[in-house]
């Protein structure tokens, strides 16, 4: 199992120009030196080794403490492929079929209705088929998320604060529920809520909170000592924090706080997390679902998950780059081109909305982590830390 198992290697030996691996550390050096970023970790590694385990600048700008490379990241969106994982381990379990309506397992959206514009006016509309569970998993729900715009069902979801960790998962899906979905299911791509509700929806298949859920099912059996949805106190020394205010408008940022437990145990955000942990996660799903004797998902289903299930399905907005589809917790690289980043067909990423992001290439046995804590998403460094691991991979 060594071979697969994250055991350090050096650099050269895995196919990486250790020069133009320097390019991609002078590149961060220089948006620290900036006061761009606060700081920044990441880790890539190659036919199941560890080549870079990185850091950089400041863990907290406020106490000048350096950034050590076992940080620990708010990684909010990161969140939704290991709730996904845990879904289709359900699925392998026999206990849920993609095919399942939620209603099955969550009544309260059985009368949720679908706003629809009709001659300038908003009408509610009884929906033609309730949502799947596949469809939670791939955000063709009908949800959507109250920061991506500002129409009449997003308004909605702002007033009654639907991002609010005050709420049991399973009074938030009772809120949620009681709002129209802004799309018919099955119809539209759009970024949401979904996962959020496919927590919930765990917790009524397993009978268990979803955190006590995730650290039964995978983040004890891979060894992920540092992932929760809070940062025991002990641990608080190691916690990422982003500047103050947004050095581009200086607004004041909001960010989770690790330290207390929230309420809500967010499918689709809460988890805190660091680079050596996630990266137990991206190499189990690139062995195909096993690390170190530990078997998560089959093979087939990692293949599965990691396929495009959008098809001829619109996306909505720009969160989705062209040549890529979506899978089942993953956007999913369907054209070599077209994508203004490079990456193998068949590659998947995701990232979170304080500046975390993955990629996975199955194609070169390749995945890398880019950990940095906010100031918002900051789309740029993502692109920028793919173009260069890129370009260091000679062979």
């Amino acid at each position: 199992m060594g071979a697969k198992s994250l055991s350090p290697a050096p650099a050269a030996e895995l196919g990486f120009c250790t020069q133009r691996l320097q390019t991609l550390r002078a590149a961060f050096q220089a948006e620290i030196d900036r006061q761009r970023l606060p700081g920044a970790v990441w880790l890539l590694a190659r036919h199941g080794q560890c080549a870079v385990l990185d850091s950089l600048g400041q863990l907290d700008p406020a106490t000048g403490a350096p950034m050590t490379p076992d940080a620990v990241f708010r990684i909010y969106s990161m969140t939704k492929p290991l709730v996904s994982v845990a879904a289709m381990m359900q699925v392998e379990r026999g206990a849920l079929l993609l095919s399942d309506p939620i209603t099955r397992y969550l009544p309260e959206f059985a009368a949720t209705p679908v706003a629809v514009g009709l001659e300038g006016a908003v009408q509610l509309q009884a929906a033609p088929q309730p949502a799947t569970v596949q469809d939670l998993l791939r955000h063709t729900a009908g949800f959507t998320y109250e920061f991506l715009g500002n129409a009449p069902v997003q308004q909605q979801y702002s007033q009654v604060n639907i991002a609010s960790r005050e709420r049991t998962n399973a009074a938030f899906c009772q809120q949620l529920a009681a709002l129209p979905l802004m799309y018919q299911p099955g119809t539209v791509w759009e970024y949401s809520r979904a996962t959020d509700v496919l927590g919930r929806l765990l917790e009524v298949v397993t009978g268990q909170p979803l955190g006590q859920h995730l650290q039964h099912a995978i983040l004890g059996p891979l060894g992920m000592k540092d992932t929760g949805f809070v940062v025991p106190p002990e641990h608080h020394h190691r916690i990422a924090e982003p500047f103050a205010h947004d050095p581009d408008g200086g607004v004041p940022l909001k960010v989770l706080d690790p330290r207390r437990a929230p309420t809500m145990e967010a499918g689709g955000g809460g988890l805190m997390s660091t680079a050596s942990d996630y990266a137990r996660f991206l190499q189990c799903l690139l062995n195909g679902g096993e690390l170190d004797g530990v078997r998560l998902l089959g093979p087939q289903t990692v293949a599965f998950m990691t396929a495009d299930h959008l098809g001829t399905i619109p996306a909505m907005g720009t969160l989705l780059p062209p040549g890529h589809g979506f899978g089942l917790g993953f956007a999913v690289r369907t054209a070599p081109g077209l994508a203004p980043v490079p990456g193998s067909v068949g590659t998947y990423h995701w990232s979170g909305i304080a500046g975390t992001s993955f990629f996975v290439d199955p194609a070169l046995d390749l995945f890398g982590i880019l950990m940095v804590q906010a100031p918002n998403q900051r789309e740029q460094y993502r692109a920028l830390f793919r173009n260069l691991v890129y370009a260091a991979l000679l062979e």
